[in-house]
């Protein structure tokens, strides 16, 4: 493979960020065969990500140390794969984490398939509510194969909870959510105000980190939201994760997503005051809750900068912000369901990720992390050293 080809990916990922497309002749990669292997380009996605991410971040050291040019960045496979898997690297008490619940799997129904998610103990209840069914597999299973994978989708939708029906590539080209995210762009920003971000240090020493000083409260859940803002962590930031008390994240999965942070509970209607001191001091604020989900407590984009001018808000989502699906729960397992990432890896009649891995019971999965693609938060031109502006983000799908 040429260095053109694998650079046309990083190129598209950089000019959705709005990147200086001068600067990509900084960026050297080591392709190595045989990583990140899937029928869809996984590796590619995995390179572009990271690419972008880390030469925004080298822009941003340059401009704060002073140097005369942008640092090359190298790209080399095997670190981003690592980066990409670091779930599968993580070792709790020696053991490995665990990643889905009993009930979070494909179940085959009348018509096809439906991808459920219940790792929550929220969503596992509203799950088993809709489908009015107690806490059993299968019980679960038996129920499902009855009803048709479109009902499945409403109900457990109705009431709270996560559950899509899988779909064929073709078939979710001609869904409506579909139709409303091909009319936007990957990635946006907005002007939220015209008051100016809080000029950052210049930078001295070494390690370069560009991020360092930057101080983001992180209100993100999962994997995507918490990976970006663990790189900015990564890049020298000063990260708080905030969490409802009542809604803790699952423990092996802040242990993968929490390095390099700080993190506390805090509730947001009880909590005002600490949370608006907080708001005060911040220069970057990520949320990773569907849109809409937090404006009842003062904090959608618009209010934020309101009380905080030059603040930079990261917004990520599963389904975007458009569309008549904006305002639903989604993770990426559902994601790569309803767009027919699953379908396209499936064999025969089951779905990837409804296989069991090698030496385990649990589920695999058939979506593969990305390290840096969603923090693209840390783009200086787009969020962390510009005016106080909003910044969306989804995952294509």
């Amino acid at each position: 493979m040429t260095h053109s080809a694998v650079m046309t990916d990083i190129e598209f990922a950089w000019s959705a960020l709005g990147g200086d497309p001068a600067l990509l002749a900084r960026v050297s990669t080591v392709v190595r065969r045989g990583t990140l292997p899937a029928r869809l380009p996984v590796r590619e996605l995995a390179r572009a990500s990271v690419g972008a991410c880390t030469l925004a971040a080298a822009e941003l050291g340059a401009r704060r140390a002073g140097l005369a040019e942008v640092p090359r960045v190298r790209l080399d496979d095997g670190a981003v794969a690592t980066a990409f898997t670091s779930e599968r690297h993580l070792l709790v008490d020696g053991r490995a984490p665990v990643t889905f619940a009993p009930l979070s799997r494909f179940w085959r129904t009348t018509d096809g398939w439906v991808r459920a998610h219940a790792n929550y103990p929220h969503h596992r209840e509203r799950l088993l509510r809709a489908l009015d069914l107690p806490d059993d597999p299968a019980a679960v299973g038996a129920a499902l194969a009855e009803r048709s994978a479109l009902e499945v989708e409403e109900t457990v939708y109705a009431a709270g909870g996560l559950a899509v029906a899988a779909r064929t590539p073709a078939e979710w080209a001609a869904h409506e959510q579909a139709a409303a995210l091909a009319r936007r762009p990957l990635v946006e920003t907005e002007r939220l105000d015209s008051a100016r971000a809080r000029v950052l240090p210049p930078l001295t020493g070494s390690p370069l980190l560009p991020a360092a000083g930057l101080r983001v409260l992180d209100l993100t859940r999962v994997i995507a939201g918490p990976v970006a803002t663990r790189t900015l962590a990564l890049l020298g930031a000063d990260v708080l994760r905030l969490d409802a008390p009542r809604l803790p994240e699952l423990p092996d999965q802040h242990a993968d997503t929490g390095f390099g942070k700080r993190s506390a509970t805090l509730d947001l209607a009880a909590g005002r005051r600490t949370f608006e001191e907080l708001l005060a001091a911040a220069d970057v604020v990520v949320t990773g809750y569907r849109p809409g989900a937090l404006d009842r407590f003062g904090l959608s984009a618009g209010e934020l900068t309101e009380r905080r001018p030059g603040l930079v808000v990261a917004q990520l989502s599963a389904w975007g912000a458009y569309g008549p699906w904006a305002g639903r729960r989604g993770f990426d397992s559902l994601v790569q369901a309803a767009t027919g990432i699953a379908a396209s890896r499936a064999a025969r009649d089951t779905p990837a990720c409804c296989r069991p891995r090698p030496s385990t019971t649990a589920p695999a999965t058939c979506w593969r992390r990305p390290s840096c693609g969603p923090s693209r938060s840390s783009r200086p031109r787009a969020t962390a050293v510009s005016y106080g502006c909003r910044w969306r983000g989804r995952r294509p799908g």
